[in-house]
């Protein structure tokens, strides 16, 4: 494609998830939809640039500024995500001189919003829980994500699976805590892969293989995923399971369901029973109470720990939002509490890196609702052989807290508790 038409497409998309009225890889892919003729490189500049101004929204507005012409056009040139000569044959003078100004810029030279690129009250609110640093988590959010494969139990063996990935062309290494988990260099075409049609490979980040880690699920059991959403740990724990018992694949809408319909085809598990449930009292649960072995609540959250993955969530939540989904996450885990037999296991789990999500809502939950002790998450790790265990749990051991700046992970928190 003319480096002048990709401009331009680029700044048409940014315009797009800019309106932030929708989740921007929602958007992305149905304008990906709608402009079939783009080939791989174009989708992937045009995604990148999006990304790219998602990220660093307030420096580039910033910068913005002092350019012409659109708007949605100069936060392209400033994102841009492809070799400078190219996009600057696509540019006029003016607009060189422009980027070139823009370039020379320091980090020294610019406020604190510009450099880190939050909301304000998200920035004070990480401020206040990492201290110095802060900076280093910033500039790990603002950075893409790795791609994260976990290797499913059931049917392969990971440095089997590592060595197909090499004769594929593919450099992969063994993630430094998951069992079961590769990271893989760039973003091959894993679709097109044996590995991945025949279920040996699904892509999870390394945080959400150690959620399901930490279940320990067994041979036998009764399971709940009680927001199972399009069923990543539901796959690892039924593999876990080595496929036997019964596992409840719980999720209040229907539609993501259905996402994991295909990805349950190709693992090869039949112990897994998806349902849709109308909320979180609904009957299929009164009927399983006090029966289930382990029970796993990965709570609707803010998703803020999925920022490099999801840039746009930093502009889409909201702290009243925040307090709502508090409120949801606290009903939601003693609802699903009520499921956990004598001798059970209840986990819960965001993708949140705030503190009101996560440790609030399990203080909250072990003083206020009686028969569940709770369990040092490091020491759990450290039973379960996880390399590096203490690292992955907060201070005092209790609770698991990844960060993507410490762990190259998205961030994740877990607790746990045993029904007395």
């Amino acid at each position: 494609m003319h480096p002048k038409a990709l401009l331009d497409s680029c700044a048409d998309l940014v315009r797009e998830v800019l309106r932030l009225d929708h989740p921007a890889d929602a958007v992305v892919s149905r304008y990906f939809r709608d402009h079939r003729q783009l080939g791989p490189r174009e989708r992937a500049t045009l995604a990148e640039t999006a990304y790219g101004v998602l990220r660093r929204k307030l420096l580039f507005e910033h910068l913005a500024r002092s350019g012409t012409g659109p708007r949605e056009r100069r936060l392209a040139i400033l994102a841009f995500a492809g070799p400078r000569d190219f996009l600057k044959a696509a540019l006029d003078d003016g607009e060189k001189r422009w980027l070139d100004q823009c370039d020379a810029v320091t980090p020294d030279q610019l406020m604190e919003p510009h450099r880190h690129n939050l909301p304000a009250w998200l920035a004070t609110d990480l401020q206040a829980q990492v201290g110095a640093q802060f900076w280093p988590l910033v500039a790990a959010l603002n950075e893409p994500a790795p791609l994260d494969l976990r290797v499913n139990a059931l049917v392969a063996k990971r440095d089997e699976v590592r060595a197909e990935l090499k004769a594929a062309g593919i450099d992969a290494r063994p993630t430094p805590h998951s069992p079961w988990g590769l990271r893989v260099e760039g973003k091959p075409a894993l679709t097109k892969l044996d590995a991945f049609t025949r279920g040996a490979i699904e892509v999870q980040d390394e945080g959400s293989q150690l959620l399901a880690l930490l279940l320990q699920a067994k041979r036998g059991e009764m399971v709940v995923d009680f927001c199972a959403g399009a069923g990543g740990k539901t796959l690892a724990i039924g593999a876990a399971m080595r496929n036997t018992g019964r596992l409840y694949a719980f999720d209040v809408s229907a539609h993501r369901l259905d996402a994991l319909k295909p990805r349950l085809a190709r693992s090869g598990l039949s112990n897994v029973h998806p349902a849709a449930i109308a909320h979180e009292r609904d009957d299929r649960i009164k009927r399983l109470a006090g029966k289930i072995d382990r029970v796993l609540v990965d709570a609707p959250c803010s998703g803020l720990g999925t920022l490099r993955r999801n840039p746009d969530l930093k502009w889409r939540q909201s702290p009243q939002a925040l307090q709502e989904m508090a409120a949801k996450q606290a009903a939601i885990l003693r609802s699903a509490a009520r499921l956990v037999k004598p001798g059970g296991r209840l986990v819960y789990a965001t993708c949140s890196l705030l503190a009101q999500e996560n440790e609030a809502i399990a203080t909250a939950f072990t003083a206020e609702v009686p028969g569940f002790r709770p369990l040092p998450v490091a020491a759990l790790l450290e039973d379960l052989q996880v390399a590096g265990a203490a690292g992955l749990a907060t201070a005092d051991g209790q609770f698991l807290r990844l960060w993507p700046h410490q762990h190259q992970v998205d961030g994740f928190f877990a607790a746990v508790w045993q029904r007395d």
